[in-house]
């Protein structure tokens, strides 16, 4: 079963950026939707952004205008690149499908925006 693996967080200063990165455990191909994921402390987890096999994407209206979703390749099917990033959008960030599997879930990657 595939998992995946996030990374490219960090901690920036409202109104930076950052480009997060997903790492596939097997070769998926490019036929199926990916999301980006977020949970930030003391709440459920949201779809940010999920992008499906033909290209079309769909946001969160909170990151509208910041953040975009790409594809990658099979075995890094999906980046979030962020910009203007505010306070609340503190959270971990997660890759998955875009109808998300439980099993599929990883670590997460941490995304701190503060002054």
């Amino acid at each position: 079963q595939v998992q995946f693996v996030e990374s490219g967080g960090g901690s920036v200063q409202p109104g930076g950026s950052l480009r997060l990165s997903c790492a596939a455990s097997l070769n998926i191909g490019s036929m199926y939707a990916m999301g980006w994921y977020r949970q930030a402390p003391g709440k459920e987890r949201e779809l940010v952004a999920r992008i499906v096999s033909g290209g079309t994407t769909i946001y969160a209206e909170s990151v509208k205008g910041r953040f975009t979703i790409s594809r990658g390749n099979a075995k890094n099917p999906v980046y979030l690149q962020m910009n203007s990033l505010k306070p609340e959008d503190t959270a971990v960030y997660y890759c998955n499908f875009g109808t998300a599997i439980a099993g599929a879930w990883g670590p997460g990657t941490q995304v701190t925006v503060s002054a």
